[in-house]
């Protein structure tokens, strides 16, 4: 085990991937909504849901389709269902929509904290660390994930990109946080599943930036970002601070 380091004179935490099963849960709710609309689709699960898979890779694989679609999510969950229907051949734009919909009604639903992560927060507020939340997407979602959670009463500042009008990696976000807190960068700690989120950028800032490793995937071969620590989950940075 990691030797103990100080605790850290703020966190900042990211949200999806970090603290909730945002991309688990995600599967589960699109595998769940293929079978709800199979018969109008016309072809079992097993037949749609690798194709809806795909089709989420391909639109959040693009750059400019990201952060466009992060910021007007219902738009991006129909245009993922779209092309996916596509590649059956079913040109249907208003189907689309409709599954969309099915799908954004229980999504924030079936969302869980990963294990161990609420009580997280818990240990770092009653060690008296304050704690920032900073979480890119569209001011509506991730307002009802943390209205849903009730996650502002852990925070001293709630900072979503759909709300500010910029998110991370811009250095304002880290600097609004770091205030809100009331302490410099020096100190700090920067947590997330994002190495140029959550590591890069905050330790250009000097931060010590935390990779968040929750599908154990292990650092890419063409990354040259390096974290000062890897977690498999935030549970694991307790043992780290005590």
């Amino acid at each position: 085990m990691p030797d103990p380091v100080p605790l850290p004179t703020a966190i900042l935490f990211d949200l999806d991937d970090t603290l909730l099963d945002t991309t688990l849960s995600a599967t589960r709710v699109w595998d769940q909504t293929a079978a709800a609309f199979a018969h109008e689709i016309g072809h079992p699960p097993s037949v749609f849901q690798p194709v809806l898979k795909a089709s989420r890779a391909w639109f959040w694989g693009d750059a400019k389709r990201n952060q466009a679609g992060r910021l007007d999510v219902q738009a991006s969950r129909i245009a993922v269902t779209h092309h996916g229907l596509l590649q059956l051949g079913i040109d249907d734009r208003g189907l689309a929509a409709r599954f969309a919909d099915h799908y954004s009604a229980h999504r924030v639903s079936t969302m869980a904290f990963f294990a161990g992560a609420e009580q997280t927060l818990k240990f770092f507020v009653d060690a008296g660390v304050p704690l920032a939340l900073i979480t890119n997407g569209d001011a509506r979602g991730q307002r009802e994930k943390v209205e849903h959670f009730d996650l502002a009463r852990y925070f001293q500042a709630v900072l979503i990109e759909g709300e500010l009008g910029f998110g991370k990696p811009d250095p304002r976000v880290y600097a609004q946080a770091l205030s809100a807190c009331g302490v410099p960068a020096v100190g700090a700690w920067c947590v997330g599943d994002s190495l140029s989120w959550e590591v890069a950028a905050p330790q250009a800032l000097g931060l010590r930036g935390v990779w968040n490793d929750w599908a154990g995937v292990g650092l890419p071969e063409d990354t040259d970002v390096r974290p000062d620590q890897t977690v498999r989950c935030v549970a694991d940075l307790v043992p780290l601070s005590k």
